[in-house]
């Protein structure tokens, strides 16, 4: 969080910076690099997500009992992608303003919510969510103080962590997939 907060103060020391011509331009580019930034990480997020076949959805390292290795407790690789989404969903709805989905746990997600596809579509609804949220950032608002998890943080530094949360598991995601023998990069199956 301390690089977050650093990143986050030099942009409010460069912001204050520029006329209110050059902070108009900036408005858009702010939004459009974290959409970039955004756009990369949902492309490869869902991709692996829906890489992953249903019937080892619910896999973990712990079954393969590898020697000096302790996996015990870890989540399933659907319970990556709820837990992803779930804080994806509560992340982004501070930027939004909207209501997280109803049924979730903390950030383990919706216990309902269990097949391959219910993942998937909460997986991609919290990405939208994301691109809503997105929306909203402008120079003169990155900075804004917003009440999350008991601190505030500015609207840009929960935008990164949302990113930086995101790519976390998504290595986690391909650890998981490499351990089930399917090579994250290929092409989804037909």
């Amino acid at each position: 969080m301390k690089i977050l907060t650093t990143g986050s103060m030099f942009l409010a020391v460069l912001f204050m910076c520029v006329d209110a011509t050059r902070a108009q331009q900036t408005t858009h580019s702010i939004s459009a690099a974290v959409e970039r930034q955004l756009n990369m990480t949902e492309q490869s997020i869902v991709h692996v997500a829906e890489l992953m076949p249903e019937n080892q959805y619910y896999f973990t390292p712990d079954s393969l009992h590898l020697p000096g290795s302790d996996f015990k407790g870890v989540r399933t690789f659907a319970a990556q992608v709820k837990h992803l989404a779930s804080d994806n969903y509560d992340m982004w709805a501070v930027l939004t303003g909207e209501t997280v989905p109803p049924g979730g746990v903390g950030v383990e997600g919706p216990p309902a919510i269990r097949t391959k596809a219910q993942i998937l579509d909460y997986l991609k609804g919290s990405f939208a969510m994301g691109h809503r949220a997105i929306g909203t950032l402008t120079a003169e608002n990155a900075m804004d103080l917003l009440p999350f998890r008991m601190s505030k943080l500015p609207r840009l530094d929960l935008a990164f962590w949302a990113l930086t949360h995101a790519n976390d598991h998504y290595g986690q995601m391909v650890v998981y997939l490499r351990a089930c023998g399917i090579n994250p990069s290929a092409p989804l199956p037909k």
